[in-house]
């Protein structure tokens, strides 16, 4: 009789072991799936993010690459070669040449050093001072706490909206000359601070309140911007106001891109 009982005892356990087994292997199961599912999604969202950089990188490239402005370069150098103004030529070419190299270098770096890109910046705009003789002058002025070879920016990031500014503003101007361009960059609460002033047409915003960019070009650097703000953390907003004078009418147009510094070596730039 006690031996029956013992047996019911054991044989019971052994259901509740097998039970206990059962459950704890079909847990694992289920959180080996979860798990593996959401690494899953998790890796096909960082591919099409990567997909999504990428397809960026390559429209502003292409953005950068203006066909228009290419042509124009080089059409202006082949005036100024028939002209036998061989000096014109000979520093349009070599701006020119410049350049292109820097942009094609520059192509697949995320970051650049801030003294190159506005090394690049300052080519192209005096090849459009070439083009426009007379039209419009610039200036840049850099704060001394701003250090431009350990600060770090994503290439080309300020042309697009000096071209911008150049192209629908300062050539709009009713008069044919007098036009200025203002390139300020400096430090406040630790943040970069980028802002083009320009007295040029003020009849066009690049972006509106909302923060909304309307032109091509400038919609992929901005979109560049963001995604690489999203990616380091670095906070980067862009604001427009229109400029008043004494009177309170409209004067010019201001644009300010701002964002946390990045410092890397240099070697981790490219």
């Amino acid at each position: 009789m006690v031996h029956h009982y013992l047996s019911k005892i054991v044989f019971a356990a052994g259901w509740l072991y097998w039970l206990f087994f059962l459950l704890s292997l079909t847990t694992l199961v289920t959180v080996f799936f979860l798990r593996e599912r959401k690494i899953r999604r998790a890796s096909a969202k960082e591919i099409t993010k990567h997909h999504a950089q990428v397809n960026l990188e390559i429209h502003a490239f292409q953005a950068h690459m203006d066909p228009h402005f290419i042509f124009n370069s080089l059409n202006a150098i082949h005036y100024y070669i028939l002209s036998t103004s061989t000096d014109m030529a000979s520093l349009y070419l070599t701006r020119f040449s410049r350049l292109m190299r820097l942009m094609i270098g520059n192509f697949n770096k995320e970051w650049v050093s801030l003294q190159d890109d506005l090394e690049a910046l300052a080519l192209y705009i005096e090849l459009e001072q070439l083009r426009f003789e007379g039209r419009f002058t610039y200036n840049v002025l850099i704060s001394p706490e701003v250090d431009q070879q350990s600060t770090f920016v994503p290439p080309l990031i300020i042309q697009p909206y000096v071209q911008y500014a150049i192209w629908n503003q300062l050539l709009q101007r009713p008069q044919k000359s007098g036009g200025f361009l203002q390139i300020l960059i400096g430090k406040e609460d630790e943040r970069l601070l980028i802002c083009l002033e320009d007295n040029g047409n003020p009849g066009l915003e690049m972006l509106d309140a909302t923060g909304e960019r309307q032109a091509a070009g400038i919609d992929i650097a901005a979109e560049r911007l963001y995604m690489m703000s999203e990616k380091y953390h670095m906070q980067a907003g862009i604001q427009t106001k229109q400029l008043l004078n004494e009177q309170g009418y409209a004067s010019g147009n201001q644009l300010v891109i701002s964002m946390r510094p990045v410092m890397l070596r240099q070697s981790m730039a490219g």
